[in-house]
């Protein structure tokens, strides 16, 4: 019933909207990933573009070497993704603050960079990640983008499905204890060590799955597809989400998505040069993240339900 669903609505838009709804959806899992370490366990991350490029080269190798079913490369970037994330959740948890932020920063300008020493990565050209033609019996009509789109809205789909029972378990209220109090928890039997790094395990292999349905959408693997720049805009996705909130995924990776669009317009109406056209994007997004900040600092979603609370005690009293 689901894929029915999915089939129709790619069928309604045009090619643009349906590569943006697929881009959507990866943003999706990749802010979902970030809430659940730093809205929920309360690490702050700076780099997980970089784990979205571990996850990435993982299932680009995986088809292009062992010729591995592209199902099964999508575990694989989950799986490698999340060894990663366990290592350096190993040494997270001994950090926190800037120290974690820092560290974070520095793999994500690091990592990518790495891929110019080993052949096997493609170096700056990168390698190609071809998850093939959509199958036969879906018809001539259903081309290669809704193809991707219909993958990664089911990934996402699943995803969020996933998270949120998991958020809503043991662990979850393990996570929200040790953000708002470490000692408390510790007290109450919480081990805070172990947490920190399963939180940090979990979120790499999201972020892993979200960097190889990224590659899949713009079908290459190269350093310059995870930058610096990718790791501030998935942060700066999930503030606008609401850093504590797995519903607003979806407000966070729509304005990622549709952001360079509008402001590829505004600089056509004002005659822009090509410089300002290709830094405006930047400059809209980070107005955007301090009007969010200033005005609704736990997101869109966290801010109506605060609201509605309080008209509802109201009428109570």
């Amino acid at each position: 019933m689901l894929g029915f669903l999915l089939f129709l609505l790619g069928n309604r838009v045009d090619e643009l909207r349906v590569y943006q709804g697929a881009s959507i959806a990866v943003f999706v899992i990749a802010i979902s990933s970030l809430i659940l370490l730093t809205g929920y366990s309360g690490q702050v991350s700076l780099g997980h573009g970089a784990l979205m490029a571990i996850g990435a080269y993982s299932a680009a190798i995986a088809r292009n070497e062992f010729k591995i079913p592209v199902v099964l490369t999508f575990f694989i970037a989950v799986l490698f993704t999340a060894i990663a994330g366990a290592l350096l959740g190993a040494a997270a948890a001994r950090l926190s603050g800037p120290y974690l932020a820092g560290t974070t920063l520095a793999l994500a300008i690091g990592l990518p960079s790495l891929a110019n020493q080993f052949e096997p990565l493609g170096g700056e050209q990168g390698i190609p990640f071809d998850v093939g033609l959509p199958p036969a019996r879906l018809g001539e009509s259903f081309t290669q983008y809704k193809w991707f789109f219909w993958i990664a809205a089911l990934a996402a789909l699943i995803c969020m499905w996933l998270l949120s029972n998991i958020l809503s378990s043991r662990y979850g209220r393990n996570w929200r204890a040790g953000r708002s109090n470490e000692v408390a928890a510790q007290i109450c039997g919480i081990n805070m060590s172990r947490s920190k790094i399963l939180a940090f395990t979990l979120s790499a292999g999201i972020a892993g799955l979200a960097g190889a349905l990224l590659s899949m959408t713009i079908g290459t693997v190269s350093p310059s597809a995870f930058t610096l720049a990718l790791s501030f805009s998935i942060l700066t996705g999930a503030v606008l989400s609401g850093i504590t909130t797995l519903v607003g995924t979806m407000i966070g990776a729509v304005i990622l998505v549709i952001l360079p669009e509008i402001a590829d317009v505004v600089a056509h109406q004002i005659g822009s040069s090509e410089r300002v056209t290709s830094n405006l994007p930047g400059f809209l997004l980070g107005a955007l993240l301090i009007v969010t900040v200033l005005f609704v600092p736990n997101g869109p979603v966290e801010q109506h339900h605060a609201r509605a609370a309080k008209r509802a005690a109201k009428k109570k009293s």
